[in-house]
């Protein structure tokens, strides 16, 4: 009697199975990756922001007064808008300075802070 060759029907479902567990952590990864990326570009556009508001601050040379403002700025096509908050140090002749940017949505992007000394 001649023994038949290959595979069996549950042996094929198990490779499928395999198959598509490896396709779908595959999928996830590259979804992580796109979002990864996405929430990279949003950061590093905000701090170009906040960085810029800042840098004015510093260049105008003037001791901040304390209290907050807000603010706003468009960067890589995108609206950002936050609030720059000065408060008192223990020194005072120095400042912090927070410059809290948010997107577009109102959704917290990132806080940068610096110490300003007066002039």
């Amino acid at each position: 009697m001649k023994q038949e060759r290959g595979f069996t029907l549950i042996e094929v479902l198990v490779a499928l199975v395999i198959v598509a567990i490896a396709l779908g952590a595959g999928i996830k990864a590259a979804g992580s990756l796109g979002n990864n990326a996405e929430r990279l570009a949003l950061v590093s556009a905000g701090q170009w922001c906040a960085e810029n508001l800042l840098t004015e601050l510093r260049l105008t040379q003037q001791f901040p007064d304390i209290g907050e403002s807000p603010f706003g700025c468009e960067q890589l096509g995108r609206a950002y808008t936050g609030k720059l908050k000065v408060s008192p140090t223990p020194n005072p002749l120095f400042r912090r300075v927070d410059a809290d940017v948010v997107d577009d949505q109102g959704r917290p992007v990132l806080t940068l802070s610096t110490i300003m000394g007066k002039f």
